[in-house]
Protein backbone atom coordinates (compact mmCIF):
# COMPACT_ATOMS: atom_id res chain seq x y z
CA UNK A 1 0.00 0.00 0.00
CA UNK A 2 1.17 3.65 -1.12
CA UNK A 3 2.16 5.92 1.84
CA UNK A 4 -0.30 8.52 0.44
CA UNK A 5 -3.31 6.00 0.28
CA UNK A 6 -2.32 4.89 4.18
CA UNK A 7 -2.15 8.51 4.77
CA UNK A 8 -5.40 9.21 3.52
CA UNK A 9 -7.06 6.37 5.41
CA UNK A 10 -5.56 7.16 8.56
CA UNK A 11 -6.51 10.78 8.14
CA UNK A 12 -10.66 9.97 7.18
CA UNK A 13 -9.88 11.20 3.61
CA UNK A 14 -10.47 7.79 2.18
CA UNK A 15 -12.45 5.41 3.35
CA UNK A 16 -10.57 1.63 3.47
CA UNK A 17 -11.97 -1.21 2.10
CA UNK A 18 -12.32 -4.64 3.39
CA UNK A 19 -9.35 -6.39 1.54
CA UNK A 20 -7.16 -2.78 3.03
CA UNK A 21 -8.64 -3.37 6.50
CA UNK A 22 -7.56 -7.05 5.87
CA UNK A 23 -4.07 -5.93 4.97
CA UNK A 24 -3.25 -2.87 7.78
CA UNK A 25 -4.53 -5.39 10.72
CA UNK A 26 -2.54 -8.21 9.27
CA UNK A 27 0.93 -6.24 8.76
CA UNK A 28 0.70 -4.33 11.98
CA UNK A 29 -0.34 -7.47 13.94
CA UNK A 30 -3.23 -7.08 16.32
CA UNK A 31 -4.56 -9.56 18.40
CA UNK A 32 -7.61 -11.46 17.18
CA UNK A 33 -10.08 -9.53 18.76
CA UNK A 34 -9.16 -6.68 17.80
CA UNK A 35 -9.04 -7.67 14.47
CA UNK A 36 -12.33 -9.55 14.40
CA UNK A 37 -13.83 -6.08 15.70
CA UNK A 38 -12.57 -3.46 12.48
CA UNK A 39 -12.86 -6.57 10.40
CA UNK A 40 -16.79 -6.46 11.26
CA UNK A 41 -17.03 -2.89 11.14
CA UNK A 42 -15.40 -3.05 7.53
CA UNK A 43 -17.81 -5.37 6.52
CA UNK A 44 -20.45 -3.07 7.04
CA UNK A 45 -20.76 -2.72 3.48
CA UNK A 46 -20.17 -5.85 2.46
CA UNK A 47 -19.78 -5.83 -1.21
CA UNK A 48 -17.60 -2.83 -2.89
CA UNK A 49 -17.58 -2.75 -6.65
CA UNK A 50 -14.80 -1.06 -8.63
CA UNK A 51 -15.35 -0.13 -12.06
CA UNK A 52 -12.46 -0.98 -14.06
CA UNK A 53 -11.97 2.11 -15.42
CA UNK A 54 -10.67 3.66 -12.13
CA UNK A 55 -8.42 0.83 -11.53
CA UNK A 56 -6.83 1.43 -15.30
CA UNK A 57 -6.73 5.33 -14.51
CA UNK A 58 -4.40 4.60 -11.00
CA UNK A 59 -2.82 2.10 -12.96
CA UNK A 60 -3.48 -2.25 -13.88
CA UNK A 61 -0.19 -2.78 -12.50
CA UNK A 62 -0.94 -1.71 -9.10
CA UNK A 63 -3.80 -3.75 -8.74
CA UNK A 64 -1.04 -6.41 -9.64
CA UNK A 65 0.81 -5.27 -6.48
CA UNK A 66 -2.41 -5.23 -4.45
CA UNK A 67 -3.26 -8.95 -5.53
CA UNK A 68 0.61 -9.91 -4.28
CA UNK A 69 -0.15 -8.60 -0.83
CA UNK A 70 -3.27 -10.67 -0.28
CA UNK A 71 -1.50 -13.58 -2.01
CA UNK A 72 1.16 -13.17 0.51
CA UNK A 73 -1.10 -13.08 3.48
CA UNK A 74 -3.65 -15.86 2.50
CA UNK A 75 -2.93 -19.77 3.02
CA UNK A 76 -5.61 -21.00 0.98
CA UNK A 77 -6.80 -20.01 -2.66
CA UNK A 78 -10.20 -21.41 -4.28
CA UNK A 79 -10.64 -20.26 -7.88
CA UNK A 80 -12.88 -20.97 -10.28
CA UNK A 81 -12.47 -19.73 -14.00
CA UNK A 82 -15.61 -19.92 -16.56
CA UNK A 83 -13.91 -17.70 -18.92
CA UNK A 84 -9.83 -17.46 -19.09
CA UNK A 85 -7.08 -19.37 -17.86
CA UNK A 86 -6.40 -17.67 -14.63
CA UNK A 87 -3.87 -15.31 -14.08
CA UNK A 88 -1.54 -17.58 -11.95
CA UNK A 89 -1.04 -20.16 -14.54
CA UNK A 90 -1.07 -17.83 -17.70
CA UNK A 91 2.34 -18.14 -19.49
CA UNK A 92 3.31 -14.25 -20.48
CA UNK A 93 2.23 -14.27 -24.13
CA UNK A 94 -1.40 -15.51 -23.03
CA UNK A 95 -1.10 -12.54 -20.37
CA UNK A 96 -0.55 -10.12 -23.09
CA UNK A 97 -3.06 -11.24 -25.05
CA UNK A 98 -5.42 -10.87 -22.68
CA UNK A 99 -4.50 -7.30 -21.36
CA UNK A 100 -4.08 -6.15 -24.88
CA UNK A 101 -7.91 -6.04 -25.10
CA UNK A 102 -7.22 -2.62 -22.41
CA UNK A 103 -6.33 0.74 -23.82
CA UNK A 104 -2.70 0.62 -22.25
CA UNK A 105 0.23 2.92 -23.01
CA UNK A 106 3.28 0.41 -23.84
CA UNK A 107 4.91 1.08 -20.36
CA UNK A 108 1.55 0.14 -18.65
CA UNK A 109 1.24 -2.55 -20.68
CA UNK A 110 5.06 -3.77 -20.24
CA UNK A 111 4.82 -2.99 -16.20
CA UNK A 112 1.30 -4.71 -15.56
CA UNK A 113 2.69 -8.03 -17.54
CA UNK A 114 5.22 -8.11 -14.97
CA UNK A 115 3.32 -7.94 -12.23
CA UNK A 116 1.81 -10.92 -12.88
CA UNK A 117 4.43 -12.60 -13.74
CA UNK A 118 6.01 -11.73 -10.30
CA UNK A 119 2.29 -12.88 -8.46
CA UNK A 120 3.32 -16.05 -9.94
CA UNK A 121 6.07 -16.78 -7.68
CA UNK A 122 3.17 -17.35 -5.08
CA UNK A 123 2.46 -20.88 -6.95
CA UNK A 124 5.99 -22.10 -5.62
CA UNK A 125 5.18 -21.23 -1.91
CA UNK A 126 4.30 -24.64 -0.32
CA UNK A 127 2.77 -23.19 3.01
CA UNK A 128 -0.35 -22.79 0.77
CA UNK A 129 -3.06 -24.63 -0.61
CA UNK A 130 -3.79 -23.49 -4.05
CA UNK A 131 -7.25 -24.89 -5.42
CA UNK A 132 -8.24 -24.48 -9.51
CA UNK A 133 -11.34 -24.84 -11.48
CA UNK A 134 -11.96 -24.03 -14.99
CA UNK A 135 -14.27 -25.77 -17.23
CA UNK A 136 -13.48 -27.21 -20.59
CA UNK A 137 -13.86 -24.57 -22.63
CA UNK A 138 -11.52 -22.00 -21.25
CA UNK A 139 -9.05 -24.84 -22.34
CA UNK A 140 -10.07 -24.19 -25.98
CA UNK A 141 -10.92 -20.63 -26.02
CA UNK A 142 -8.46 -19.31 -28.73
CA UNK A 143 -6.45 -16.12 -27.07
CA UNK A 144 -3.55 -16.41 -28.44
CA UNK A 145 -2.22 -18.42 -32.03
CA UNK A 146 -2.40 -22.47 -32.01
CA UNK A 147 1.06 -22.58 -30.77
CA UNK A 148 1.38 -20.57 -27.96
CA UNK A 149 -2.06 -22.24 -26.95
CA UNK A 150 -0.28 -25.63 -26.70
CA UNK A 151 2.08 -24.13 -24.95
CA UNK A 152 -0.23 -22.84 -22.20
CA UNK A 153 -1.87 -25.99 -22.05
CA UNK A 154 1.78 -27.70 -21.08
CA UNK A 155 2.09 -25.24 -18.56
CA UNK A 156 -0.78 -26.48 -16.70
CA UNK A 157 -0.10 -29.48 -16.91
CA UNK A 158 3.49 -28.89 -15.46
CA UNK A 159 1.77 -27.29 -12.36
CA UNK A 160 -0.64 -29.55 -11.78
CA UNK A 161 2.09 -31.71 -10.65
CA UNK A 162 3.33 -29.72 -7.64
CA UNK A 163 1.75 -30.88 -4.42
CA UNK A 164 0.33 -27.84 -2.75
CA UNK A 165 -1.29 -27.20 -6.48
CA UNK A 166 -4.78 -28.77 -7.31
CA UNK A 167 -5.88 -28.28 -10.62
CA UNK A 168 -9.40 -29.41 -11.97
CA UNK A 169 -11.31 -29.34 -14.90
CA UNK A 170 -15.08 -29.46 -15.26
CA UNK A 171 -15.73 -31.57 -18.72
CA UNK A 172 -18.56 -30.58 -20.89
CA UNK A 173 -19.73 -34.15 -21.45
CA UNK A 174 -20.62 -34.58 -17.56
CA UNK A 175 -24.59 -33.78 -16.72
CA UNK A 176 -24.02 -30.30 -14.34
CA UNK A 177 -26.65 -29.12 -11.47
CA UNK A 178 -25.17 -25.92 -11.46
CA UNK A 179 -24.41 -23.39 -14.03
CA UNK A 180 -20.67 -21.56 -14.67
CA UNK A 181 -22.47 -17.77 -14.00
CA UNK A 182 -18.94 -15.99 -14.01
CA UNK A 183 -15.41 -16.44 -12.62
CA UNK A 184 -14.49 -15.76 -8.70
CA UNK A 185 -11.65 -16.51 -6.64
CA UNK A 186 -12.02 -17.41 -2.43
CA UNK A 187 -9.35 -16.19 -0.36
CA UNK A 188 -8.69 -17.79 3.33
CA UNK A 189 -12.72 -18.31 3.03
CA UNK A 190 -12.65 -14.51 4.10
CA UNK A 191 -13.08 -12.77 1.17
CA UNK A 192 -14.62 -13.29 -2.46
CA UNK A 193 -13.16 -11.24 -5.72
CA UNK A 194 -15.94 -11.44 -8.63
CA UNK A 195 -14.40 -9.81 -11.74
CA UNK A 196 -17.59 -8.80 -14.05
CA UNK A 197 -17.54 -6.73 -17.23
CA UNK A 198 -17.44 -3.20 -15.75
CA UNK A 199 -15.81 -3.58 -12.50
CA UNK A 200 -14.51 -5.86 -9.52
CA UNK A 201 -16.40 -6.90 -6.60
CA UNK A 202 -15.55 -7.73 -3.08
CA UNK A 203 -17.25 -9.96 -1.28
CA UNK A 204 -17.12 -10.54 2.47
CA UNK A 205 -20.05 -11.03 4.09
CA UNK A 206 -19.34 -14.67 5.78
CA UNK A 207 -23.17 -15.71 4.58
CA UNK A 208 -22.16 -14.50 1.28
CA UNK A 209 -18.77 -15.99 1.05
CA UNK A 210 -20.23 -19.52 2.04
CA UNK A 211 -22.39 -19.62 -0.94
CA UNK A 212 -18.90 -19.06 -3.27
CA UNK A 213 -17.24 -22.00 -1.50
CA UNK A 214 -20.36 -24.11 -1.56
CA UNK A 215 -20.26 -23.52 -5.81
CA UNK A 216 -17.05 -24.26 -5.67
CA UNK A 217 -16.58 -27.39 -3.83
CA UNK A 218 -20.05 -29.02 -6.06
CA UNK A 219 -18.13 -27.42 -9.28
CA UNK A 220 -15.15 -29.70 -7.42
CA UNK A 221 -16.91 -33.03 -7.22
CA UNK A 222 -17.69 -33.24 -10.89
CA UNK A 223 -14.55 -32.33 -11.83
CA UNK A 224 -11.21 -34.04 -13.64
CA UNK A 225 -8.19 -34.18 -11.52
CA UNK A 226 -4.74 -35.74 -11.54
CA UNK A 227 -4.08 -38.39 -14.71
CA UNK A 228 -7.27 -38.19 -15.56
CA UNK A 229 -7.24 -34.08 -16.13
CA UNK A 230 -3.65 -34.25 -17.65
CA UNK A 231 -4.48 -36.91 -20.44
CA UNK A 232 -7.55 -34.26 -21.40
CA UNK A 233 -5.96 -31.21 -21.39
CA UNK A 234 -3.16 -33.17 -23.33
CA UNK A 235 -5.33 -34.36 -25.92
CA UNK A 236 -6.89 -30.72 -26.60
CA UNK A 237 -2.81 -29.40 -26.95
CA UNK A 238 -2.29 -32.78 -29.57
CA UNK A 239 -5.03 -30.78 -31.61
CA UNK A 240 -3.36 -27.38 -31.17
CA UNK A 241 0.02 -28.89 -32.25
CA UNK A 242 -1.42 -30.60 -35.24
CA UNK A 243 -3.24 -27.94 -36.28
CA UNK A 244 -0.07 -25.37 -36.16
CA UNK A 245 1.80 -27.98 -38.56
CA UNK A 246 -0.72 -27.56 -41.35
CA UNK A 247 -0.43 -23.88 -41.37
Amino acid sequence: MSPSKLSKIENAKLSPSPADVERILSAIGVSDEVKAEYANAARAAATEVTAWRLLQRAGLHKGQQATKALEAQMTTLRLFQSALVPGLLQTPEYIKAVLQRHDLSEDSLARTIAGRIDRQAVLYDGTKSLRFIITEPVLRWRIVSPQMMAAQLDRIVSLSRLSHVDIRVVPLEVQQNDVANHSFVIRDDRMVTVETVHAEVTVTDPRDVQLYVQKFQDFAMTALSGDEMRDMIERIRDGFLREQETR
